[in-house]
């Protein structure tokens, strides 16, 4: 499936009510996509920060997070969040974005960071920014959509640190 094939794939503003299958969908990508990149214990410290129902509902509410849902063949297969940054007008971050592992490299990403993309462009977005681990193969994915290495940050999580680049892309 490339992105141009997008009869069968819908990306849907998620809710609350959409909570379990966000949780679903990071219960199977979390651990893939960083056990190489970190301990076990830090993922596990991480996901229980970042996808009880508590803190997904309040990154909703209290934080403004837009979450979307990708829809694959109707199946939910991946998910983004972005939310505007008070401190810089018009610059959004891209707080999440994942695809299950089994429907990655068909093109899912690509058509999920487009549709952050034009969200943010409607709501008076001129620069999306993410961060993403040092270590990340995903860092090659990003670049080919646009986006380009602004600076590194060493940001503590608990007891743990993230070593990111932070990426920019003007929209």
């Amino acid at each position: 499936m490339s992105p141009s094939d997008t009869a069968s794939i819908t990306v849907q503003p998620a809710t609350v009510a959409d909570i379990p299958t966000i949780i679903r969908l990071a219960e199977a990508t979390w651990e893939p996509t960083y056990r190489f990149i970190i301990s076990k214990e830090q993922i596990d410290y991480m996901y229980r920060v970042i996808y009880t129902p508590a803190s997904l509902q309040r990154q909703m509410t209290d934080e403004g997070h837009t979450f979307l849902l990708l829809y694959a063949d109707g199946q939910p297969t991946g998910y983004a969040s972005f939310s505007p940054q008070p401190a810089a007008e018009s610059l959004f971050k891209l707080h999440k974005i994942y695809v299950l592992p089994s429907h990655q490299g068909q093109g899912l990403g690509q058509y999920l960071v487009q549709a952050v993309e034009n969200a943010v462009q409607q709501a008076g977005g001129h620069t999306l920014e993410l961060n993403v681990n040092r270590y990340n193969p995903a860092i090659a994915f990003y670049e080919r959509q646009g986006f380009h290495r602004h600076r590194e940050v060493d940001v503590p999580i608990g007891p743990y640190w993230m070593n990111d680049y932070v990426m920019r892309k003007n929209l």
